[in-house]
């Protein structure tokens, strides 16, 4: 048998959306900048693509600009902060994506701009007090950049609560979504955030295609020069089909919501009740087996010892998963989530992140779980 518990890095493409792209590929090939009925026609399949997204969202369509994924939405919106819109203060956490952390480290060489990490608990959270103790304590146009659910542990932010106070602040505030905007409504209408960061492959839709939300009135300059595509936010010629899948994918997650948020729930609570059965020594990283306060796609589970070659023995016995962010696999460095939660003897212990889509199976766990029996 072959299991993929590795949604967290991406989905498999929803069987739906693989026939829409490829009739489109084939049937609406033209240039969406072309003047010519074949360019009209892929226009306006953008065009809907970005109303259908927007409308799920309850923002304008003019506020969603496609890109090419949640890091390049990331880098676009921390640029333009800081070079657009005058932020000189940047209030984060260390437990974010490197699309943000690595930017950030960019823009403060580069631009000599402030930057303030918010204190965590021991399972990841953020510290609500100190983290409204660094706004007031703020004197300089700041932007907060929190991600919505930590893609390794699985965190969910509070996101309204922060937004809220954010605009009390009258502070920026910038959320990377991707882990959590298909599995979670987020109505834009309801919570005051700036900018969001969102990408296809994470809901089964299409890789290399996502999308920043900008909110009025905040502007944006492209990071990508040569046209005027995106109303002039990002030069080059839109990628038609994966839009077009990409608002289909999150159209079906959307419509499915409720249905799916159940049964891939009942999937990792079946899993933990199996592995601390199986394993009752181990342990969950972050919020991970907390069905309340962490996404129900993922979970984080540490094992009492280090197992040499895991995620390896677990591939050649067919089950996929990964040990942290799939973004970096192939680094030796180790996660930078579980290294700024866990003390140094417990970050040398095995963490593999398991994470389920609405097309895995209880047998799929079964087989994992009977897998790692053997192997642990």
């Amino acid at each position: 048998m072959k299991v993929y518990f590795d949604n967290a890095a991406t989905t498999p493409l929803h069987p739906v959306v693989i026939k829409e792209v490829s009739q489109l590929m084939a049937s609406n090939f033209g240039n969406p900048s072309s003047s010519h009925q074949f360019g009209r026609q892929a226009k306006t399949l953008v065009e809907q693509s970005r109303k259908s997204i927007s409308n799920h969202l309850n923002c304008a369509p003019n506020e969603i600009i496609f890109t090419a994924g949640g890091s390049e939405a990331d880098n676009l919106i921390l640029r333009n902060a800081v070079e657009n819109l005058g932020v000189k203060h940047i209030i984060t956490s260390v437990i974010e994506h490197h699309a943000v952390l690595h930017m950030i480290d960019v823009l403060k060489a580069e631009c000599g701009i402030n930057v303030s990490f918010v204190k965590l608990s021991e399972k990841g959270a953020i510290d609500l007090a100190h983290f409204e103790n660094l706004l007031d304590d703020s004197s300089q146009k700041t932007l907060v950049s929190l991600m919505y659910i930590n893609n390794e542990i699985a965190n969910i932010l509070p996101l309204k609560k922060v937004a809220e106070l954010c605009k009390i602040h009258d502070t920026y505030f910038h959320s990377d979504t991707v882990q959590g905007i298909a599995h979670y409504g987020i109505n834009l209408e309801d919570i005051p955030v700036d900018f969001i960061a969102a990408s296809a492959h994470k809901f089964h839709g299409p890789k290399g295609v996502g999308f920043a939300f900008v909110r009025k009135n905040c502007g944006i300059k492209p990071l990508l020069i040569g046209g005027d595509q995106e109303h002039g936010a990002r030069a080059g010629t839109e990628n038609v089909h994966s839009i077009a899948g990409m608002a289909l994918a999150f159209d079906l997650a959307i419509k499915n919501l409720e249905k799916d948020q159940a049964y891939v729930s009942h999937l990792k609570k079946y899993f933990i009740e199996k592995i601390k059965k199986t394993f009752p020594k181990v342990c969950f990283n972050g919020t991970s087996a907390d069905l309340k306060s962490s996404s129900y796609v993922t979970l984080n589970v540490r094992f009492s010892k280090e197992i040499p070659m895991l995620l390896f023995k677990l591939d050649l016995k067919g089950v996929a998963v990964s040990g942290g962010s799939a973004c970096q696999s192939g680094s030796s460095k180790g996660s930078h989530v579980l290294q700024a939660i866990l003390t140094p003897a417990e970050a040398k212990k095995s963490s593999v992140r398991f994470s389920f889509s609405k097309f895995n199976t209880l047998e799929e766990v079964d087989y994992c779980l009977s897998v790692l029996k053997e192997l642990v």
